[in-house]
């Protein structure tokens, strides 16, 4: 896997990850998901469809999608019980699209699906620093916690629509399972009986650290500092056995080895504490520096997969929903599970911690013993340790990285210009990939990707309709339509480039792989001044190459910004 930096998923057919925030609604602040008319998403997935297909391909598959949408027709049927469950839920299609793109994929947490966030290094160099930073950012997750849990969280807001503010509980002591066809996500949390630990893991060791008294305050960040201190007395030496590697398998092969591995009574038991747990602190060896620009990328690999059996990997348990990691050189970020968490919630997060840690520690800590942090034991067979084996292997197969940041220009010249940011940016994209480049054409791009986004956020995005009413269909025990069997839709859906916008207040950066083996993954965190990238490709995949396109994406703004500003 090699970096570059940002993320996300493009083509004017799919520009709907932003529609992905608005699942699992129920709050009365967020209007129902609607259903799109028919024959307006069979129209304009046609015209996504036209740079796509020769004439030849385009007027079959014109045939094909006006047989489905004719009158009495099978879409019409299937479009007409759509609209009857949209009227028994929120959002008709949260379920299914949990279910469908996350649940039932097999592919590996790491890197192909769970985002990271890397946050801009900290002043410390070493590992008192280390923990000092790391109390403090525990206790601004507490603190954030008993804001959600009070219901004292404001209601957030996407281009002035509200979102939903369902997804904030669920983010805390949640856990995706693995399973041999599909996982589940299972949701401890409780706002006053929840779980009352955290897993600290150092070394390849896990650990269970209790962070409230028995009044139920939180700890304070001295004694938390005093917890992490014990801890890392119990874990001067790395562990042989890399547990959390387990979890970056292939999921029905993690679905296996997760079987055998709970048959040990010791083994379930440090398996369902760390399920169960508010969420994950993962105390980092430092990352290896060669360049400031390649250590850029080395930080961000780091968060999202651990940088590889010979560095931190067996420090993560990637079925968690949060993982926060702290490097022992200052390198910091999270990295977290899709089929629960989305973007919002997590800045939302993010924001809090990071205000949280400019306050001082006002608090005293009280004069009551703590208990000795809990260390996780596990029983391992000859079984475990071949699975154990085969997942070091895998995982090192996707560790590669670097990273982007242009500095020539940032959103402020876009502005200038009267144009998004955003869509710019992801013309400039298209155009690495694709190298054209008129002004007129420009205009025009940026123009259509701001309408395509306003579009799904209005719930009139045609992949998740085009989705529903093949889901309906299944649901219903029918044959697949054939307007889905179309190599039209299949190539439609075959994403190269994953690509989204992930703005901060800081000069943070998210990253995850492609959703392709022959694809790309973009994110990008525009600044006033320059634009944070980071870009993914697998190693396997000879037609691919991050850095080639770094390059190629690092000319295109370059040639963007001479469309307007042409130098004398």
């Amino acid at each position: 896997m090699l970096f570059i930096h940002a993320q996300g998923k493009c083509s004017e057919f799919l520009t709907s990850s932003v529609q992905a925030t608005l699942r699992q609604a129920h709050s009365s602040s967020v209007r129902p998901q609607p259903v799109p008319p028919l024959l307006q998403t069979l129209q304009r997935y046609l015209t996504a469809l036209e740079p796509l297909l020769p004439p030849e391909e385009l007027e079959h598959t014109r045939g094909i999608v006006q047989k489905f949408g004719c009158p009495g027709g099978l879409g019409e049927n299937l479009q007409r019980e759509l609209i009857k469950r949209a009227k028994h839920s929120h959002n008709w299609i949260s379920d299914w699209w949990v279910q469908w793109a996350y649940l039932e994929c097999r592919q590996p947490l790491a890197v192909h699906s769970n985002p990271a966030i890397s946050l801009p290094k900290r002043d410390f160099t070493d590992w008192r620093g280390q923990l000092v930073f790391a109390s403090k950012l525990i206790a601004g997750v507490l603190d954030f916690k008993a804001q959600v849990d009070s219901g004292r969280l404001g209601v957030e807001y996407m281009r002035g629509q509200p979102l939903c503010m369902e997804l904030f509980p669920q983010l805390f002591s949640s856990c995706r399972i693995p399973g041999p066809k599909h996982d589940h996500v299972i949701h401890y949390g409780r706002p006053r009986r929840g779980p009352a630990h955290i897993t600290v893991v150092r070394n390849y060791q896990f650990f269970q650290l209790d962070v409230y008294n028995s009044d139920g305050t939180p700890l304070t960040e001295s004694q938390i500092h005093a917890q992490l201190l014990r801890i890392r007395s119990q874990s001067w030496k790395t562990d042989k056995q890399p547990m959390g590697i387990l979890t970056s398998e292939h999921r029905h092969t993690w679905g296996q080895a997760y079987t055998r591995l709970l048959r040990d009574k010791i083994n379930k038991e440090s398996v369902r504490l760390i399920e169960k747990s508010i969420f994950t602190l993962c105390l980092d060896s430092p990352v290896m520096r060669i360049s400031d620009e390649k250590y850029s990328s080395r930080m961000a690999a780091q968060i999202l997969h651990g940088g590889g059996t010979f560095s931190n990997s067996g420090n993560r348990w990637f079925d968690k929903t949060l993982q926060f990691v702290v490097g022992e050189d200052g390198s910091w970020g999270l990295l977290y599970e899709h089929a629960t968490a989305e973007g919002p919630p997590i800045a939302t997060l993010l924001d809090h911690v990071l205000d949280y840690c400019k306050k001082p520690d006002r608090m005293r800590a009280p004069l009551i013993p703590l208990p000795m942090p809990k260390k996780l034991y596990f029983y391992i067979n000859s079984e475990i340790k071949w699975d154990l084996e085969m997942a070091k292997q895998n995982l090192d197969i996707c560790c590669l990285r670097r990273n982007l940041n242009f500095q020539r220009f940032g959103k402020d010249f876009v502005k200038l210009l009267k144009l998004s940011p955003n869509s710019f940016i992801q013309v400039a994209i298209q155009l690495a990939y694709y190298r054209e480049a008129k002004v007129q054409l420009l205009r025009e791009a940026v123009d259509a990707y701001s309408i395509l986004t306003e579009q799904s956020l209005m719930g009139q995005g045609i992949d998740r309709h085009l989705l529903g009413l093949k889901l309906q269909a299944i649901e219903e025990g029918l044959s697949v339509p054939r307007i889905f069997m179309d190599t039209a839709y299949g190539l439609a859906t075959h994403w190269k480039l994953r690509t989204g916008q992930v703005p901060a207040n800081t000069d943070s950066v998210m990253c995850f792989g492609p959703l392709v083996p022959d694809g790309y993954a973009v994110c990008y965190n525009p600044q006033q001044d320059h634009v944070h990238f980071s870009i993914t490709a697998f190693n396997c995949c000879e037609e691919t190459n991050a850095e080639k396109l770094a390059l190629t994406l690092e000319r295109s703004l370059h040639d963007l910004q001479e469309l307007f500003q042409p130098t004398v």
